[in-house]
This record gives C-alpha cells, sequence and structure tokens, in this order.
C-alpha cells in the first residue's frame, strides 16, 4: 500500500473538507491528484501539521478537517497526540503515513523503523481507540467510519513502504 494510493482513494472525499498537509513527498503527491483551494500545504513547518489541524477543527467545529502527516513529524510533535487527545475535536480527522524514514529531508530511518509503535503511543497519550490497517480498502473503510459516523476522534497512520497502519478513534460514548 502507498502513501498516493490511499489520497488517491478518498481523494473525492475531500471536497468539502479543510486538508492540511505537512511539507514534502506528502504534499506534493496530493498535488499531483489535484490541487483545491481547500488544500493547505505545510512547508517547512515539520511537525506541526496536527497542531494546524487541530487548531483548525477548535476554531471552525462545522467544517469538517482532514490532516495528511508522516511519522517523523509526528515524531517531532508527540505532544500533539496529548492535546488531540485532550480537545477531541469531532471534526478532525489525522491522516498519518508512516514509512518509517525522514523521505522529505533525506531519508533518515524513523524511531518507527526500529519498532517505535505509534499506535501504542496514540493510546498511551489518551487517544482511546486504534486499529491496523494493510490495505486500500482497510483504509478507506477506516477512513469513511472516522469521517461519516462522526466518532469523537480519529487517528489513521497508512504505511508506506513498512504496509503498517493505525486507525485510532475516540470513545463513541461521547457521541
Amino acid at each position: 500500500m502507498q502513501r498516493i494510493e490511499c489520497m488517491r482513494a478518498i481523494y473525492d472525499r475531500l471536497e468539502d473538507c479543510l486538508v492540511v498537509t505537512i511539507m514534502g513527498a506528502v504534499a506534493a503527491e496530493l498535488q499531483t491528484i489535484g490541487h483545491r483551494p481547500n488544500f493547505f500545504y505545510l512547508q517547512h513547518a515539520m511537525g506541526l501539521a496536527s497542531s494546524t489541524g487541530l487548531g483548525l477543527a477548535l476554531c471552525l467545529p462545522k467544517q469538517k478537517v482532514v490532516v495528511f502527516d508522516g511519522d517523523g513529524s509526528i515524531l517531532m510533535n508527540l505532544g500533539g497526540y496529548t492535546t488531540m487527545a485532550r480537545y477531541r475535536p469531532k471534526n478532525l480527522v489525522h491522516v498519518v503515513f508512516d514509512n518509517e524514514s525522514l523521505l522529505s529531508v533525506g531519508g533518515f530511518p524513523t524511531a518507527t523503523s526500529t519498532g517505535s509503535d505509534l499506535e501504542k503511543i496514540a493510546v498511551g497519550s489518551g487517544i482511546p481507540r486504534a486499529v491496523t490497517v494493510r490495505t486500500i480498502g482497510e483504509f478507506i473503510s477506516a477512513y469513511d467510519e472516522a469521517c461519516w459516523l462522526r466518532l469523537a476522534r480519529w487517528e489513521i497512520e497508512a504505511g508506506f513502504l513498512s504496509e503498517r497502519a493505525l486507525a485510532t478513534a475516540g470513545n463513541r460514548a461521547r457521541l
């Protein structure tokens, strides 16, 4: 499963969302699929897509916000997980593509390449549910459930090279 395949699979569902991407390959790949005026590509701000998306979701509670992020970025801002878990905006979907590499800045391995588990980190930060997805079909299902069932909080990590992925959702009792 590749990152661009995941974004292509849900591209039509992004039309009415504010979309925030992290720098580098994620932004470039989304642009190759097709730019829209509701897409915001963070440049030179590694680690801040989750915080930017959270801020937008909190300020615009009736607007669905989707963040496309990377493992290196999340690892640079692990405090973002605890803040997202604290506020749990129902209008935020956060997708983390884990290729076990800082691809955009030279391809250096990230901590996920040596065993750090973003699913366990998310749950340990207070995000109450996590599920691993390995196929495009599973990714689409997890994304659709996060968006259309309006779960309290979702985190989706989609594997690029590693074919590992994670989806975390808020507590259904909070719906």
